[in-house]
């Protein structure tokens, strides 16, 4: 599974990204992430099921997921005309063909440009009965191809999904979840927040239990709330150790207790037909030969970090504060290197390119857990 999955964060140069210029490819990419992202809900599901998360953290994710769906019809619409002739050029979408298969970072940044201006934009642009009237009467009366009234209205289409609003963004805040209360003063959150990896191209979302012993609630402290959400987006890095950020987030917070933290990086995603990684994956892709929407696998790691026990030291001098000590993976120096307690990498992906995948039985594949969807979109669990 390593040579598919590179722990270091790749640097892109030119040759990585793809620019989608042909229209059909472009929206072969589109259809085929509609298809993917809608069975990662159920992929969720499943490992809820079999007691891996909880409903909460299963809530929590599907939102995100279901973000990304949007995020994705957004720039269907943005790009449905590419290479066709609009009288005017207004790019492609831009996406890393060699490490994740995801569009890239600045496709998403320019997504956020885009949402804030959204509104102003559409203010000024006909209605879509108007741009539909028009069409009409070009084909009718002028016998031609309304391509020009067709880019426009697919630009009113994307700023209407950029008004709806629930995207994944490149930056997703943190936000509060209150589950129970322990104590007088001692409750328990659940924080989450997700970022779109500037160096790797992928959606990574973050779920973090603490225990909270401030004389205020979390989310309704003024004061430490706001520094929370800005110390856990500035640590919100894929090159960063579950360790790291955990112990860093318990030493500046006294009275926050992070007892667990998980971080999931959706992808790569891997086609024969548009991404050009190297490792086993590849080859199972080409030679399953699977019909155009099934061409696809996709890559789902979660890193796990627990607090193992408390241990207090002195704070100032006659005080004292709790510090976790986290467990790390036992299996010989593996822990040190994650900082994570475990990791478990699963791969989703259709039933003939499993089917491919089984007989190969390639190196580095026999612990990794395969989510195998069906045409129909049932989700079956192989280890």
């Amino acid at each position: 599974m390593a040579d598919d999955t590179p722990a270091n964060a790749p640097t892109f140069g030119a040759s990585d990204v793809e620019g989608l210029s042909d229209t059909f490819a472009s929206r072969r990419y589109f259809r085929k992430f509609e298809r993917i992202t809608g069975h990662l809900g159920r992929v969720a599901g499943v490992m809820e099921a079999e007691g891996e998360l909880s409903k909460a953290e299963v809530k929590v994710l599907t939102r995100y997921l279901m973000g990304l769906t949007f995020t994705f019809r957004a720039l269907s619409m943005k790009y449905l005309m590419v290479g066709r002739d609009t009288g005017r050029f207004f790019g492609s979408l831009a996406f890393d063909k060699r490490a994740s298969g995801f569009p890239v970072f600045s496709e998403l940044l320019n997504m956020a440009n885009d949402a804030q201006q959204a509104e102003r934009h559409l203010r000024n642009m006909p209605s879509v009965r108007e741009y539909k009237d028009q069409m009409v009467r070009k084909i009718v009366g002028d016998l031609e191809i309304p391509t020009k009234l067709q880019y426009a209205l697919s630009q009113r289409l994307y700023y209407e999904e950029l008004l709806k609003g629930e995207m994944f963004w490149a930056k997703n805040d943190p936000e509060a979840i209150w589950l129970e209360n322990l104590g007088e003063r001692r409750r328990r959150f659940l924080l989450h927040w997700a970022v779109y990896d500037s160096q790797e191209n992928l959606p990574t979302i973050y779920v973090m239990e603490v225990e909270d012993s401030g004389r205020t609630g979390l989310p309704k402290d003024q004061h430490r709330w706001p520094e929370v959400q800005s110390h856990l987006m500035a640590q919100a890095v894929a090159g960063l150790k579950l360790l790291t950020i955990a112990k860093g987030f318990d030493e500046d917070f006294d009275d926050l207790h992070p007892k667990r933290l998980r971080r999931y990086h959706i992808g790569p995603m891997y086609s024969h037909a548009f991404t050009e990684q190297t490792g086993p994956l590849k080859s199972v892709l080409r030679d399953a030969k699977s019909p155009v929407g099934d061409d696809w696998a996709l890559v789902w790691t979660t890193e796990d970090l627990q607090s193992e026990r408390v241990e207090t030291e002195k704070s100032g001098w006659f005080s004292t504060v709790e510090r976790e000590v986290f467990a790390l993976d036992p299996f010989g120096a593996q822990g040190a290197e994650t900082g994570a307690t475990a990791t478990d990498r699963s791969i989703i992906l259709p039933q003939r390119p499993y089917q491919v995948l089984e007989e190969r039985n390639p190196p580095g594949f026999h612990g990794v857990r395969k989510f195998v969807v069906s045409p129909k979109g049932r989700v079956l669990n192989y280890r």
